[in-house]
C-alpha cells in the first residue's frame, strides 16, 4: 500500500477561524486517503519551535511515498519562512517522498496521487 503524509497549519493556531469546523474537514479529507488505498496521516504544525521537532518525528516514522504540503502554509506570505523549514525538512528526513502540493483542505488526495 502506497503511504502519504499530509502536513498542515494547525487550525487551532489560526486566529479567527472555527478550528474544530476546520480539523474536522481536514480529518474528513484524511479518511478519504483510505478510500483510495493510500495509507495515509497528518501533521498538523505551527510556526514556533515545535515545528521542527514534530515534523522530524512524523517524517522519520515511517518510509513515505509522498508528502503533501497544504495550500495554507505555501500560500500565506508571513508563513514564507516555515513553508521553506518544511521543504529542506523533507529534503533531510524523507528524501525517498515525492513532493506534492495541494490547493486547500479538501484535494489531498488528489495532489498525493499525481506522484503516486
Amino acid at each position: 500500500m502506497t503511504s502519504a503524509l499530509v502536513v498542515g497549519y494547525d487550525p487551532q493556531a489560526i486566529p479567527g477561524v472555527d478550528g474544530d469546523a476546520l480539523r474536522a474537514a481536514l480529518d474528513a479529507e484524511l479518511a478519504r486517503f483510505g478510500e483510495h488505498g493510500i495509507d495515509a496521516a497528518m501533521t498538523l504544525i505551527v510556526f514556533d519551535a515545535s515545528a521542527e521537532p514534530t515534523l522530524v518525528e512524523s517524517l522519520t516514522k515511517q518510509p513515505w511515498d509522498v508528502v503533501v504540503v497544504g495550500g495554507g502554509i505555501r500560500k500565506t506570505e508571513q508563513l514564507l519562512p516555515l513553508f521553506e523549514q518544511i521543504v529542506n525538512l523533507i529534503r533531510r528526513h524523507a528524501p525517498q517522498a515525492a513532493l506534492a502540493f495541494n490547493t486547500g483542505g479538501g484535494d489531498s488526495v488528489e495532489a498525493a496521487q499525481r506522484w503516486l
